[in-house]
């Protein structure tokens, strides 16, 4: 069945309703239940993406993802959140036994260079940031943090750059290590959504993990990013395996759900599923439709992409 024929269908046999003050979810083969069934791989939503069916307090966002299926949150603001919402949210997650993914570790260099410079203040801020970082890994539980080197820097040659990166990664992996604490590298796509950026292919952030060494800097492998920067992606996957440590996920055109673009999401988590891969997808990407068939969207498209146990 067509899946937006499939979504009113579903509206009109009331799989939104509210059955005895418990919410109801619905799943494919039109079932409703209060907790649906987890899902193969452990996909993470970010808050927002359910705001219209779990509503606007972050708290029962939480509730409805973990009723849904989900068992993972991503969350890229929270080290901007204040301290005592990072306690609460970090309480509900653990009572709601969901795991924590990335958030970003520091302020990024989108206008000017910073970790690809030699600027001793800009990597002295870099590293004091990270330190802060540690603290709120600490806090909401969290393992993994998203690290993004900044701008190409104008007047210098791309090796020197390089070594400055490596550099630097290798003195914030110096911090993160004692804790069991993992940055991952993101290389972003130039050509629609971050022209200057310094990391912009999965090789060049392979290169960089080699070269630092450690188990605390590894790949945040985003398919979205790498369909347009290079594709070849089952191949480039494969390939940098071992450093990948976090993927994120989202169809391009459009940077929406799964099943929305070009994308082959279940060969590709089929392929990630392979690998036994047990960590976090980051679904860091929008919804295709507005409002609660637009939500109620993007977990069918997850529900159909997964693989099959």
């Amino acid at each position: 069945m067509n899946r937006k024929h499939f979504l009113k269908s579903l509206l009109a046999t009331g799989a939104f309703a509210s059955l005895g003050g418990m919410r109801a979810i619905a799943t494919p083969g039109n079932r409703s239940m209060h907790s649906a069934d987890t899902f193969t791989l452990n996909y993470a939503p970010h808050f927002g993406m359910f705001g219209n069916l779990g509503g606007s307090d972050f708290l029962d966002q939480l509730r409805f993802m973990h009723d849904a299926g989900f068992r993972s949150l991503e969350d890229n603001e929270m080290r901007n959140r204040p301290v005592e919402q990072q306690k609460r949210i970090a309480a509900e997650m653990s009572r709601l036994n969901m795991a924590m993914g990335v958030f970003v570790a520091h302020t990024i260099g989108w206008s000017e260079p910073n970790l690809t410079t030699d600027d001793s203040a800009a990597h002295d801020k870099f590293l004091e940031e990270i330190e802060q970082s540690v603290a709120i890994a600490d806090r909401v539980n969290a393992t993994w943090m998203t690290v993004v080197p900044g701008r190409l820097h104008p007047r210098l040659e791309l090796a020197y750059q390089t070594a400055n990166v490596i550099g630097i990664l290798k003195k914030a992996a110096a911090i993160l290590e004692p804790h069991g604490l993992v940055m991952v590298l993101e290389p972003l796509n130039p050509l629609r959504d971050h022209p200057g950026q310094f990391l912009t292919k999965t090789s060049q952030a392979y290169e960089i993990c080699k070269a630092v060494d450690s188990p605390s800097c590894k790949i945040l492998y985003d398919v979205y990013h790498q369909q347009i920067t290079e594709g070849n992606l089952i191949p480039n996957l494969d390939y940098a395996w071992e450093e990948i440590a976090y993927i994120q996920v989202g169809d391009n055109p459009g940077r929406n759900e799964p099943t929305t673009g070009e994308i082959n999401y279940p060969n590709v988590f089929e392929f990630i599923h392979s690998k036994g891969y047990d960590g976090i997808i980051g679904m860091e990407h929008g919804n295709s439709m507005p409002g609660k068939e637009g939500e109620q969207a993007v977990i069918d498209a997850y529900r159909e992409c997964d693989p099959s146990l």
